[in-house]
C-alpha cells in the first residue's frame, strides 16, 4: 500500500506509515491511540513578583523603593499574562504511553492529533 501524508510542517510529519518529530520516528502500525495533555504554566513566580511589588509600593517610605515596587508589579503582570499552558501529544501502543510532541500552541497540537487519528483510521 502506498504511503499517504496527512500532515507536514517540516519538523513534524504524519503519514500512514510513520510519525516523525525532529530526529525521532514512530511507526504508525504500533500506535493504538493518541491523546492531548495539558500542563498549566507555573504562575507562582509572577504572582510573587506582583505581591512583593505591591508591598514595596504601599509599604515603603522612600520614593525610589515605591517606584521599584510599581516596576515590579508591572513586570509581574506582564510575565503572568505571557505564561501559557503547554500541550503534549501522547502516543499509546502495546509498549505503553510516550510523549511525542510538546507545544504551547493548542491548535497546532490539535492539527497533529487530527492527522494521527486520520492515519490510524486509514490503516484500518
Amino acid at each position: 500500500m502506498e504511503e499517504v501524508e496527512f500532515f507536514n510542517d517540516g519538523n513534524v510529519s504524519v503519514s500512514s506509515a510513520r510519525f516523525r518529530v525532529g530526529a525521532s520516528t514512530y511507526a504508525m502500525q504500533g500506535v493504538t491511540s493518541v491523546k492531548r495533555a495539558k500542563k498549566d504554566a507555573n504562575k507562582f513566580p509572577a504572582i510573587l513578583m506582583i505581591f512583593i511589588g505591591a508591598l514595596m509600593t504601599f509599604g515603603a517610605d522612600q520614593i525610589g523603593t515605591k517606584i521599584f515596587g510599581v516596576v515590579l508589579v508591572v513586570a509581574g503582570v506582564i510575565v503572568f499574562r505571557k505564561m501559557k499552558a503547554e500541550y503534549s501529544v501522547y502516543l499509546n501502543s502495546s509498549s505503553g504511553e510516550s510523549q511525542a510532541l510538546k507545544s504551547k500552541d493548542v491548535s497546532y497540537i490539535d492539527q497533529v492529533i487530527d492527522a494521527l487519528n486520520k492515519s490510524i483510521v486509514h490503516r484500518g
